[in-house]
């Protein structure tokens, strides 16, 4: 049992949503209390006492798209990459790193990420992934790396016709495989989704092949019209738009969620709201891909769901907050909008998004629901409450600092299988506990290396 304490508490639970001087009480997996420091030491007293410090006790963030894939193209400079569009940044860079992924780059990659997750605070992550050069076997791979560092994970794989038949095949049985062990399992940190690339790397009949494996046990995680590309593939070969063709494909539905859908139009988003399909919005990834800003405010409007993720441009959930607001207002051209919208993204959207795919209550502090704490190093100088919360991390002046002291997931407690689980019947040794896992991330960031590979910049215009 942990008491988690001495600090101020925002819950995001409207029955009690601010504690000025409280704690959370953990045991297990899951939150048995709330309430004032004094009051839950006494009542608690044999209960191990984390220290908070006067910083701020919240839920942990929960990303709802990212790609494990891109972990290791940090500092990485490619021979004559110079992209004037975003076909020609997915063909010359992303496929390049996939294509030459196997699975033990897959499991550094899944190590990287989601340790650059946790010390920022975020424990929960729906990961669609890509590692064509070696396909079998990498969601089970990530989903190894997730058990022993105690993170929450709903994966699949991106499938796509880019690299023929076989390739296409294999990621489409790797989804189905993975979607029947998860249901098999029943692991309550572990979750699945059918991952598709774009509409314009799927064919009709891949994606009848893809619909027919997955037979309605999940939903769907796509890319929809990130790209003008995307748009005229679909209007030139199929005489539709994007969100059409995906209903006339069976696609869509309350569990399938549409990554960016920059490029949709207002009848598109009819289509998306009446099914009950979810959109997730990566603001930073669309202003550094250059493709445009997502009609955030007109979809949530319209009563789309629509969630915050990050692309794997950061791990960093308050950053993203952060830049939603300003990207929304910029493109809007209007300074007073956005302000409640993407916190309801981060906070209320990425928590219902969850909730399709893990029982446990999650974006929340509150008695029975899962034990995923942070702490976040923050003194405010200002006035601080549930009142003027959300106004912290997206003051212009300056935001919350997004380091995490103390982050306690649910499955990071005593009794996990975080040190030794089992696949295909074989027990097999863990790779390291996390903190040799991050001390070894630490060592290989402060010698700017990765996979023992030194990576010099050679030049800041082709350098990522």
């Amino acid at each position: 049992m942990y008491l988690i304490a001495n600090g101020k508490v925002i819950t995001r639970d409207d029955a009690m949503p601010y504690i000025e001087n409280g704690g959370v009480v953990v045991e297990g997996t899951k939150i048995i209390e709330l309430g004032e420091t004094a009051a839950l030491k006494a009542k608690y007293p044999d209960a191990e006492f984390i220290d908070a410090k006067g910083n701020v006790i919240m839920p942990a963030f929960i990303n709802v798209h990212s790609h494990i894939y891109s972990a290791l193209a940090r500092g990485l400079s490619i021979k004559g990459y110079n992209p004037t569009n975003f076909y020609e940044i997915l063909d010359g860079m992303w496929w390049a790193i996939d294509r030459n992924l196997d699975l033990e780059g897959t499991r550094y990659s899944a190590y990287t990420t989601f340790i650059d997750s946790i010390k920022t605070g975020c424990t929960t992550l729906f990961d669609h992934h890509a590692s064509f050069c070696e396909i079998p076997g990498s969601l089970f791979t990530i989903e190894e790396v997730a058990k022993e560092l105690g993170v929450r994970a709903c994966l699949c794989y991106e499938v796509s016709d880019r690299d023929g038949e076989e390739k296409c095949d294999l990621a489409i049985r790797e989804n189905g495989d993975f979607i029947r062990h998860c249901a098999r399992e029943k692991n309550p940190m572990i979750s699945a989704m059918f991952g598709g690339h774009a509409l314009f790397t799927i064919s009709d009949r891949t994606f009848e092949k893809m619909v027919k494996e997955n037979n309605g046990m999940t939903g769907f995680h796509i890319h929809v019209s990130e790209g003008m590309n995307d748009v005229y593939d679909t209007a030139y070969n199929y005489g539709t738009r994007s969100v059409n063709r995906l209903l006339n494909n069976g696609i869509l539905g309350p569990k399938t969620m549409l990554g960016h859908c920059i490029h949709v139009n207002p009848a598109e988003m009819d289509i998306i709201r009446e099914t009950g399909t979810m959109v997730c919005n990566n603001p930073e990834s669309n202003m550094g891909n250059a493709v445009g800003c997502a009609p955030v405010l007109q979809m949530i409007k319209k009563g789309i769901t629509v969630g915050l993720g990050t692309d794997s441009y950061t791990f960093d959930m308050l950053e993203s907050l952060k830049v939603a607001l300003i990207i929304q207002r910029h493109n809007a051209c209007m300074p007073n909008v956005a302000w409640c919208e993407v916190t309801d993204m981060l906070f209320k959207n990425n928590r219902k998004i969850a909730a399709k795919y893990f029982d446990a209550p999650l974006g929340i502090l509150k008695p029975g629901a899962a034990a995923d704490v942070i702490v976040m190093d923050y003194k405010c100088f200002t006035p601080f409450s549930d009142a003027n919360i959300d106004g912290h991390p997206r003051s212009q002046s300056g935001h919350m600092p997004s380091e995490t002291r103390y982050a306690c997931p649910a499955a990071a407690h005593e009794g996990s299988p975080a040190h030794r689980h089992r696949r295909g019947g074989h027990e097999r040794p863990h790779h390291g506990s996390f903190k040799e896992a991050l001390e070894q991330a630490e060592r290989l960031k402060e010698n700017n290396t990765y996979g023992g590979v030194n990576h010099e910049r050679k030049n800041d215009s082709h350098t990522l």
